[in-house]
């Protein structure tokens, strides 16, 4: 069975406990641990955490048992080093595109008492994740692999983050800036990466089967189902009903260089792009329309619906092409493809 969000949750306050000794030991004053304490909850806890339960998952899989104990616990942690370093993520990308909410709360450096704090809380979010490392790891073979594994992992994120505000910054509207290959550079590095290689990368090297060819085939799958990922989130955010998908789609208006806006490039008449350049990337709701009345005109819903079938069609023939007799499991790649394969939201 599948871990649940209440168990992955229960290992929670053991690591703040971890991270707050760890702080103790320097005499850190109590004013700054309970302001460390409350921004790592602040900021860690309260998404899916669909990353981090999937170490639980795919080690469950991987080891053919339910983990319990001690198991459970240490693949957990992994897990929650994926969420501290989604948590620096967004905390430092809040700052960076000014957004307003996060999880149905403000963003932290909106937090009336923390406006720039937040850039050294978010610094102190990545940090967390190398002492739980050497805490809980630093006696296993694997150890320099999970510390390089991340280092790695993150500096790929914010290459693809890197990309991202150059090619599609909100305030300048330039649509010969984007392309399809930028659109997969920016998907791959910026979210496949530590969303969908990551916690399996993790996995295997905690259950020891982490050899070169595991490795590989875990990356041969996982990139392009990260990319699929990502432009069936854009098809959602631009035809899904906004109370299906719990949120508004902002990308049209946010000039995001998505995988529709490029889709339609492909596809526009003259006239058409002189539509496309007049609206896309402008912040009213009237602009917005204009474009997905030319993304209906184009068929772009109709276009994707196949464009998914064929690149699930290609997913499903890799996963049935995995050689299992190394320690890797199909069910992996299985479990991952069925979470996101037709949802909504």
């Amino acid at each position: 069975m599948p871990t649940t969000l209440k168990e992955f949750e229960s290992v929670w306050p053991r690591l703040v406990e971890d991270l707050s000794d760890h702080c103790q030991q320097y005499k850190l004053p109590k004013q700054s641990l309970d302001w460390f304490r409350r921004q790592l909850s602040y900021n860690t806890v309260g998404g899916k955490c669909n990353r981090g339960m999937s170490v639980v998952d795919t080690s469950s899989i991987l080891l053919n048992r339910t983990l319990t104990g001690e198991d459970y616990f240490r693949s957990a942690a992994l897990g929650w080093m994926i969420e501290l370093l989604q948590a620096f993520f967004l905390v430092s990308d809040d700052i960076m595109d000014s957004s307003k909410t996060r999880r149905g709360s403000p963003c932290w450096y909106l937090v009336p008492e923390v406006k720039m704090v937040a850039i050294n809380d978010a610094f102190m979010l990545e940090s967390s994740i190398y002492v739980l490392l050497k805490k809980y790891f630093r006696q296993e073979k694997s150890y320099v692999d999970l510390m390089e594994l991340f280092h790695e992992v993150t500096f790929q994120t914010e290459l693809g983050q890197l990309c991202d505000l150059l090619t599609a910054p909100e305030d300048n509207v330039n649509l010969d800036n984007f392309s399809l290959e930028k659109f997969s550079f920016i998907v791959i590095f910026k979210t496949a990466y530590y969303s969908f290689y990551l916690p399996v990368a993790l996995s295997l090297h905690l259950c020891g089967f982490a050899t070169p060819k595991n490795l590989q085939t875990a990356m041969d799958i996982l990139i392009p189902m990260g990319e699929y990922f990502q432009a069936q989130d854009d098809y959602l955010d631009a035809f899904a009903d906004p109370k299906v998908l719990g949120k508004i789609g902002t990308d049209i208006q946010d000039n995001k260089c998505s995988w529709l806006v490029n889709q339609a490039l492909k596809k526009v008449t003259p006239e058409q792009r002189k539509i496309l350049e007049a609206n896309y990337g402008q912040k009213n709701s009237e602009c917005e329309a204009k474009v997905k009345t030319l993304y209906h005109e184009l068929k772009l819903a109709e276009f994707y619906e196949n464009w998914e079938e064929e690149r699930v069609a290609d997913l499903k023939t890799k996963i049935a092409k995995v050689d299992e007799s190394e320690g890797l499991k199909k069910g992996v790649f299985e479990a991952f493809l069925g979470k996101i394969y037709k949802r909504s939201k």
